[in-house]
C-alpha cells in the first residue's frame, strides 16, 4: 500500500498550432515512437495516448491534433478533440514554434487556454534555430498573456531540454496507481498503429501531391505459425485520380509506401510482416460517421 501510494500518475495534453512538434516531443516523452510525425500540417488526426515512466509517476501524454480554423467536417471534428482533451487533463502543454513566433493559430489557441482550468507549462520548441534575446523576448510575452506554471526552451528532434521537462511533469501530476502496466507505451491498438505508420509513409511520399483525403485501415492482421504477420491495409481516396496517385506508374509508389511502412511495422511489433496493400475509392468518406468511430473523433453535424 505504502508503494502505489508513493506513485504518481497523470494525463499530459499537448496542444498548439499545427505543425509546431507536438508528435516529435511526444516521441521524444516517450522514448520510442508511438506518434506519426511528416510535414503536412494537421498530420494527427484523432488522439494517441503515449506513456512513459519518469521515476515513481507514470505520465500519459496526448498527442492531439492541431487547433486552426477549421473549414471542413473533419476539420471541426479535430479541433473539437483537442479542446476536448485539454479539458480532461491534468496539465496542459502549450507548446510553440520559437522560430515563428506567434502566429494566428498560436493567438487562437491563447484564447482558448483562458478557459482551461488544469496546470499550464509553456514549452519552445525549436530553439536552437533561434537567438536567445528572440527567445527570451518571447518567453516573456507568452507569460504575460497567460499563467503558466513553467517555461521550458527545447528542441524535440535532438532531444535538448526535454529531460528536464519530463523531471518535472512527474514531480507535477498528482498522487494515485498507474493506469498502464510499465512495459506499455501506447494505448492504441496493433492495428491502429499499423494503419497510422501507413499513414505517415503515404504522406511523407505524396504529401504535395495528395490531400487530405486519403485515410487507411487495416482490413487483416493474422500471426502466422513462423511468428510473423500477416497485414493486409486498405488504403481509402475519394476520387480515381488520387487513386492512380497513390498506385503510381507501374505501381512504384504503392510499393515503395508498403516497402517503408512495412519496415517500421516490423521494428515496431519486433516480429516479421508481410504487408498488402490496396487502393480503394471510397467518395465522401470524410462525411461518413463510422469512418470518424474509427479514428475516435466524435462525427460533427453539419451547422
Amino acid at each position: 500500500m505504502a508503494e502505489q501510494n508513493a506513485h504518481r500518475c497523470g494525463l499530459v495534453a499537448l496542444i498548439g498550432a499545427p505543425n509546431v512538434g507536438k508528435s516529435t516531443l511526444v516521441n521524444a516523452l516517450v522514448g520510442t515512437k508511438v506518434s506519426i510525425v511528416t510535414p503536412k500540417v494537421q498530420t494527427t488526426r484523432a488522439l494517441l495516448r503515449g506513456i512513459a515512466i519518469e521515476g515513481a509517476a507514470q505520465l500519459i501524454f496526448v498527442d492531439t491534433p492541431g487547433v486552426f480554423a477549421p473549414r471542413r467536417r473533419l476539420d471541426r471534428a479535430m479541433v473539437s478533440t483537442a479542446w476536448g482533451s485539454a479539458q480532461d487533463a491534468d496539465i496542459v502543454i502549450l507548446l510553440i514554434e520559437a522560430r515563428k513566433g506567434l502566429g494566428g493559430d498560436d493567438e487562437a489557441v491563447l484564447r482558448g487556454l483562458s478557459d482551461v482550468s488544469a496546470k499550464k507549462a509553456l514549452v519552445l520548441n525549436k530553439i536552437d534555430l533561434v537567438a536567445k534575446p528572440t527567445l527570451l523576448a518571447l518567453t516573456q510575452a507568452l507569460n504575460a498573456r497567460e499563467k503558466f506554471a513553467a517555461t521550458f526552451m527545447i528542441s524535440a528532434l535532438s532531444g535538448d531540454g526535454v529531460p528536464d521537462l519530463k523531471s518535472w511533469l512527474a514531480a507535477e501530476v498528482p498522487a494515485g496507481p498507474w493506469l498502464y502496466p510499465a512495459d506499455q507505451v501506447s494505448d492504441a491498438p496493433l492495428r491502429q498503429f499499423a494503419a497510422e505508420i501507413t499513414r505517415e509513409k503515404l504522406y511523407l511520399r505524396l504529401h504535395q501531391e495528395l490531400p487530405y483525403q486519403s485515410t487507411v485501415e487495416t482490413e487483416v492482421w493474422k500471426e502466422l505459425k513462423d511468428g510473423a504477420v500477416r497485414i493486409e491495409q486498405t488504403i481509402y481516396v475519394e476520387r480515381e485520380s488520387q487513386r492512380k496517385i497513390v498506385l503510381g506508374k507501374g505501381g512504384q509508389t504503392i510499393k515503395a509506401i508498403g516497402a517503408a511502412a512495412r519496415a517500421d511495422i516490423a521494428a515496431a511489433i519486433a516480429h516479421p510482416v508481410h504487408l498488402f496493400l490496396f487502393v480503394k475509392v471510397r467518395e465522401g468518406w470524410s462525411d461518413d460517421p463510422e469512418r470518424y468511430r474509427e479514428m475516435g473523433l466524435e462525427f460533427p453535424r453539419e451547422r
